[in-house]
């Protein structure tokens, strides 16, 4: 994640699948707190070289990696990072840093679908994560939009990305963050995996609508063998075999 991102999310982070039925399943797979063993790692260039290898030998068994922003950049280390991971048996997906104030939700999930974010039933490829937050350039924290125009630029972004790969993309953001912007909207719960971010030792309180989450980024500070500094760690709420399903949609 870009590390205007690491600064950013730490002044709010504090107070802060494919058919219905089967979409719903998946995201149901969330259970108590205790059941989040399965650990993780989101990461970008600023991690710089990452022995993937060492990586999933220490436990990491999921990635989210970043692939684009807007509708113009890629990450430079997002190709050797996607390929290295899938290598090392770490199941990846791409992720989207949202700048809902330059283009449309449909012109973004594009270029993020033709740029890494497609998906294929692999066992190792999750849906893609639209990376929705608080802005970390000029036009405030909502980007300038309203409640209803941020909610329409989502769902933009959904549809489409759900139209050019058939699975429902997974939503990173805080709960704060979320119930601001958004105006506590609930709709996309239903059949979207949510990611919470709350750097604490418990996921709290989840956006408006949201009744569990699937992924929770926890620390930005953590340390993981294999990646240099530090690195976000997550944790998927389940089995490693229920987020395999969730990679292959069944």
């Amino acid at each position: 994640m870009t590390r205007t991102r690491f600064s950013l999310r730490r002044l709010f982070a504090a107070g802060l699948t494919v058919a219905a039925t089967a979409a719903t399943a998946l995201v149901a797979t969330a259970g108590p707190a205790a059941a989040a063993t399965t650990a993780g790692v989101d990461v970008s260039h600023y991690q710089g070289s990452i022995n993937w290898t060492s990586a999933r030998n220490a436990g990491i068994e999921f990635a989210f990696i970043k692939a684009t922003e807007g509708t113009s950049y890629k990450d430079p280390d997002f190709n050797t990072n996607y390929v290295n991971a899938y290598n090392a048996g770490v199941i990846r997906g791409a992720y989207h840093f949202a700048r809902p104030n330059i283009s449309s939700g449909a012109t973004q999930a594009n270029y993020l679908a033709s740029n890494g974010g497609a998906w294929s039933a692999d066992s190792r490829t999750l849906p893609a994560a639209l990376d929705v937050e608080a802005n970390p350039y000029s036009g405030g924290t909502c980007y300038g939009l309203s409640t209803t125009g941020m909610r329409n630029w989502i769902q933009d972004f959904l549809n489409t990305y759900r139209s050019r790969t058939g699975r429902y993309a997974v939503i990173y953001t805080t709960t704060s963050w979320w119930n601001q912007c958004t105006g506590s909207w609930t709709g996309p719960w239903a059949n979207h995996p949510l990611w919470v971010a709350r750097w604490a030792s418990a996921p709290g309180t989840l956006p408006a609508g949201a009744s569990v989450w699937s992924f929770w980024q926890y620390t930005s500070t953590g340390s993981v063998s294999g990646i240099s500094g530090n690195v976000d760690r997550n944790y998927w709420n389940g089995t490693r075999s229920r987020l395999v399903a969730l990679a292959n949609n069944t």
